[in-house]
């Protein structure tokens, strides 16, 4: 497991799941093997040995600065600070703004030329920077950023603006995925009328999971108050006194009752949305209708008793019903049409997926083989394909948004300059590793391109650094 961690092959979260520990423990673990690899091999006299040399050339340098800024998220001033103290070189700030001016003119550039014909499913959200909203559009196969832009406002007509510079370059999703914000939908709606934009399901799982949280602190708050009456109704009788706290103690046992209840009931409804009506399985579509309207209706009876917290929950499930269980609806037909090619029984089709999925959920391969060949079995093939299509979630857009915010943070202001220098980097970098095999060792750009390019500093116009064999 140290190994293997040191090795850095394999992400350390999936690590400690596969042994069932914590990242925690990894750490430790691969902390003490590069302590026994450090002493037994060290040597003195390789500190000293030049490993190989460095032609610092100022188009180096101008490289250097690109990358500090994008790779290392350094600040202007923190890239002035490293080039004095490492290089004893004098640069000031405003010559690493014109740097990064000019590397945004050569991106811009490129981007100009790009197609985004091969986008099959968009995913679009809304990040902040300070009080002006950033707006986010990616390909959820590919993870490119097609849309990155800082905006003034975020209501409908900026969105139709920026979706159409998107189309004049081919975008035209077979749907796409975003929150509840009305924006976002409305924009669309004028762009593409008729394109569906499915609701996320992440969202959906936890403002429930946030209403089961507070519901069960509200419950133990109650058992709190519960236990501190008893202790005082003790020393009371002990006084010969006890029943001036009788009354208060029965009205508390019955709210104490009510809260535990209510606690358990959402908990377990929400249980029932997370685990079946919205997971990636074979339920099928009448069903996982007839669940959700049921813990709709349910939360809707227990609403009297926390209107503030229930009753939004229920009305958000209620408004976005269908959006929801919308990628139900593909999965159901896509399981419906193989089971017609393959003549096989619809509900055997059905229990293969499940297996399929649980073990994509556990990172697992799920795939049988064909007893002759030694292959994968092609229905399971199938089966995982339709499994990988299937989109629940704009995951890519907050894993794209998690990534911004790196960079956001570090100016109060970050204009379309920076903003387009970012984007560029973001879908030309490779990835040194992924969970999808077919990501590592490629860029954004190549995965919704299928055509290779050259590194991203190269196609900004700087050389591309290489020793020697």
């Amino acid at each position: 497991m140290a190994v293997q961690a040191l090795a850095r092959t394999t992400p350390l979260t999936e690590l400690a799941a596969r042994h069932d520990v914590s990242r925690k423990f990894v750490y430790r673990q691969a902390d003490k093997a590069q302590k026994v690899l450090d002493t037994a091999f060290a040597d003195a006299s390789d500190e000293q040995t030049v490993l190989f040399n460095l032609p610092v050339t100022k188009e180096w340098l101008r490289s250097f600065v690109i990358a500090q800024l994008l790779i290392g998220h350094s600040a202007y001033r923190g890239v002035v600070e490293i080039l004095h103290d490492l290089f004893d070189q004098e640069l000031s700030v405003g010559t690493v703004h014109n740097i990064v001016r000019q590397a945004t003119a050569r991106a811009r550039t490129l981007q100009a030329a790009e197609r985004l014909d091969r986008v099959r499913v968009g995913a679009h959200d809304e990040i902040f920077q300070g009080q002006a909203p950033i707006l986010v559009g990616a390909d959820v196969e590919s993870t490119f950023v097609y849309l990155l832009g800082e905006e003034a406002h975020r209501d409908s007509e900026t969105w139709a603006i920026r979706l159409w510079e998107c189309a004049d370059k081919g975008l035209l999703p077979e749907f796409t995925v975003a929150d509840g914000g009305k924006g976002l939908r409305a924009g669309q709606a004028l762009v593409w009328p008729g394109l569906l934009c499915r609701a996320d399901v992440f969202h959906a799982l936890l403002e429930t999971g946030r209403l089961a949280f507070y519901l069960e602190h509200r419950a133990l708050g109650a058992l709190s108050a519960e236990e501190t009456l008893e202790r005082k109704m003790a020393k009371a009788k002990a006084k010969g006194c006890g029943n001036q706290y009788s009354k208060r103690l029965s009205v508390n046992s019955q709210k104490l009752n009510t809260a535990l209840a209510l606690a358990d009931d959402c908990a377990t409804l929400r249980t029932w949305l997370r685990e079946d009506v919205l997971a990636l399985n074979a339920l099928a579509l009448d069903t996982r209708r007839a669940n959700f309207d049921f813990i709709v209706a349910e939360l809707r009876v227990r609403e009297p008793l926390a209107p503030h917290r229930i009753g939004p929950v229920r009305k958000m499930l209620e408004n976005q019903r269908n959006n929801l269980l919308a990628f139900a609806e593909e999965t159901d037909h896509a399981l419906t049409t193989l089971a017609a090619e393959l003549q096989c029984p619809l509900d055997t089709l059905r229990g293969r997926f499940n297996a399929v999925c649980r073990a994509a959920a556990e990172g697992t391969d799920g795939l049988e083989t064909d007893d002759l060949s030694g292959r994968p079995d092609p229905v399971d093939e199938a089966l995982r394909a339709i499994c990988r299509r299937t989109v629940r979630a704009s995951s890519i857009v907050e894993n794209v948004n998690s990534r911004i915010r790196l960079y956001v943070f570090l100016r109060r202001h970050l204009g379309p300059a920076h903003l387009d220098l970012l984007r560029f980097f973001l879908n030309h970098r490779r990835f040194l590793r992924s969970e999808r095999p077919e990501r590592a060792g490629k860029s954004p750009a190549e995965l919704l391109t299928g055509q290779a390019h050259p590194h991203w500093l190269e196609l900004l116009g700087f050389q591309h650094f290489q020793r020697a064999a």
